[in-house]
C-alpha cells in the first residue's frame, strides 16, 4: 500500500509539473528569479529550529532544515533531530499572480525531491527493534504548500513518500507528513503581482 501511495505521488507530481510547465508565462531573463526570493531565512516555531531557501531559477529553489522531526515507517517510528533537504519546483507562481494573490516570500504550491536524516545524537524516542546507536535517512517526493504573510509569519504543509534507508536498522517505505509555522527574518520581494 504505501509503494503504491509514492507511486501515486511521483505520477501526481509529474503530471502537475508538465500541465503548468507549458503555462509559464513569467517575463524577464530564462535563469531570472521573478518571483522566488533569493535568500530566504525562517526561524520555525512548531518544530523549534531553522530554515534557509536558496533560489536558482524563476521557479525552483533548494532549502535545508534542521529541527524536531518524526519519521514513521514499516519498522515504527523515530523522534528527534532532523535536517531535511528539498529541491523544489513552484508550479503556481504565474496562477497565483495572474489572481492578484501574494507571491512574496515564495508563497506558492512546490513539488519536491526530497532527504531526511534522522540523527541518533538527538533522538527523543523511538520503538525501532535494533542497537540504540543508527541514524535513518529519508529518500523521496513531496506536495507542499509555503505561504508567508506581511508581518513575515510564515507556514509549510508537506505531503509525500519515500524510502527511509536505516543505518543499523531495517529499511522500509513510509510517508513523510511535515507542518511547520515560522517566523522569515529576511526582507522580502514587494508583494505587488508580477503581469504580463
Amino acid at each position: 500500500m504505501i509503494r503504491n501511495l509514492f507511486v501515486a505521488i511521483v505520477l501526481l507530481s509529474l503530471f502537475s509539473a508538465n500541465a503548468q510547465y507549458g503555462r509559464v508565462t513569467e517575463k524577464g531573463p530564462t535563469f531570472g528569479l521573478i518571483n522566488l526570493e533569493r535568500h530566504q531565512f525562517k526561524f520555525d516555531l512548531f518544530a523549534p529550529g531553522f530554515s534557509y531557501e536558496l533560489g536558482l531559477f524563476r521557479n525552483q529553489s533548494v532549502s535545508t532544515s534542521l529541527g524536531l522531526g518524526i519519521a514513521t515507517y514499516q519498522e515504527g517510528y523515530n523522534i528527534g533531530l532532523a535536517m531535511n533537504n528539498r529541491y523544489r519546483y513552484y508550479h503556481n507562481f504565474d496562477r497565483r499572480n495572474s489572481l492578484g494573490k501574494d507571491v512574496s516570500g515564495n508563497s506558492g504550491n512546490y513539488i519536491a525531491a526530497a532527504q531526511a536524516i534522522f540523527f541518533s545524537q538527538l533522538r527523543v524516542a523511538t520503538d525501532i527493534s535494533g542497537p540504540t546507536d543508527f541514524n535513518l535517512g529519508f529518500y523521496g517526493f513531496v506536495y507542499g504548500i509555503q505561504r508567508t504573510y506581511p508581518k513575515g509569519f510564515n507556514f509549510t504543509v508537506e505531503l509525500g513518500g519515500g524510502y527511509y534507508k536505516g543505518d543499523g536498522v531495517p529499511s522500509g517505505y513510509g510517508p513523510l507528513l511535515g507542518f511547520n509555522f515560522g517566523w522569515v527574518a529576511t526582507k522580502r520581494k514587494s508583494k505587488k503581482p508580477t503581469f504580463d
